[in-house]
């Protein structure tokens, strides 16, 4: 299939160098991640126009956009903080990218109604963004966005100002209208669960190159760096596997179902980590004596972090950690199953 979005992105800010690849079908939403600094900002900046490209292509229904202005480019932009303008009533910043366009006022006002009812605002076409609640006014910036058809939509951090209510509500509605949008849709986000909600697809950017892309399922089950594993969840350790057992830190090995030879990882979630208080003995497991370092909570559980041959977080109930008596300082064993754990190689996505 042909993407929608072909795009190259290199861009020097400073030391800084963003250098990734990004290609987005039609009606495909992508999310990008990484942490602070590895260029997410600077990536959407560039595709907006707003950033020039200092080498690479960028192509939108295959026509080369790199040299085009930002106001000229067939792109919607819904930024993190909407930038509604504050003197014009929602129905007005709805229609100021139709009226840009050239079109009349009657007509582009009649666009932005339509949009406002498409987006649940029919009623609150007359309000300024001063009278609008923090959902409303996203819900108005992203009809903005989208009155103006855009082939390629760009959300950075959407649901980034709104309160953890507001929010729930909020990217339930902003999935039903990505669903319906037939051009590409870009999400830059921090958040891993809007990411997970809202894409069908996630592209992790660290230090200004893709370092992981793929369908959740599969950068879920094979994180291949600690922010990625922290991300979703895991504890990930690299080394040398042989067999069934991966050889991670100073001779320590971890024993999996997998089978796995040469440069690999391994992973497993701090849920499936066990405390003992004693060695542990039984069926075939991972074990080893570690020193709690940290305990805090986390949801309805504690995570606990111990030192050892390897570091681990480990997921426990309040009840488990009353009856293991856990202060920082406190020896324990450590203890996973090998059917908890997956290994797979280093190389491949």
């Amino acid at each position: 299939m042909t993407p929608l979005l072909d795009a190259h992105l290199v861009a020097t800010r400073g030391a800084f160098t963003l250098d990734i690849n990004l290609r987005i079908a039609a009606g495909e939403t992508v999310a990008l991640l990484g942490p602070n600094g590895a260029g997410k900002t600077t990536a959407l900046r560039t595709l907006a126009g707003l950033t020039d490209l200092t080498g690479g292509h960028l192509r939108v229904d295959g026509k080369d956009l790199s040299a085009t202005p930002p106001e000229k480019r067939p792109i919607g932009v819904v930024f993190q903080d909407y930038l509604l303008f504050p003197h014009l009533s929602a129905r007005d910043n709805v229609a100021f990218g139709p009226r840009r366009h050239g079109m009349d006022r009657k007509s582009a006002h009649a666009i932005a109604s339509r949009w406002l009812e498409r987006v649940g605002l029919g009623e609150h076409g007359a309000r300024k963004p001063r009278q609008l609640s923090g959902g409303q006014a996203q819900r108005v910036a992203l009809a903005r966005a989208l009155a103006v058809d855009p082939q390629l939509l760009l959300l950075d951090e959407p649901l980034a100002a709104l309160d953890a209510r507001t929010r729930l509500e909020t990217r339930g509605e902003l999935r039903h209208h990505l669903a319906d949008h037939p051009g590409a849709t870009l999400l830059v986000t921090h958040d891993p669960l809007d990411a997970l909600v809202l894409a069908d697809r996630l592209v992790i950017v660290e230090q200004g190159r893709v370092v992981q892309e793929g369908d959740a399922a599969t950068i879920t089950a094979r994180p291949r760096t600690d922010y990625v594993a922290r991300l979703v969840g895991l504890n990930l350790y690299r080394g040398t596997g042989a067999g069934h057992t991966v050889t991670v830190a100073d001779g320590f090995t971890l024993t999996s179902t997998d089978t796995v030879s040469g440069e690999a990882f391994v992973a497993f979630s701090p849920s499936a980590v066990a405390l003992h208080p004693e060695q542990p003995s039984g069926s075939p497991r991972n074990t080893w004596p570690a020193v709690l370092a940290d305990i805090q909570h986390h949801g309805d559980n504690l995570r606990v972090r111990l030192d050892g041959p390897v570091s681990v977080a480990a997921d426990i109930t309040p009840a488990a950690a009353a009856q293991l008596d856990l202060s920082p300082g406190r020896r324990l064993w450590v203890a996973v199953k090998a059917t908890e754990t997956r290994a797979y190689p280093m190389s491949g996505q």
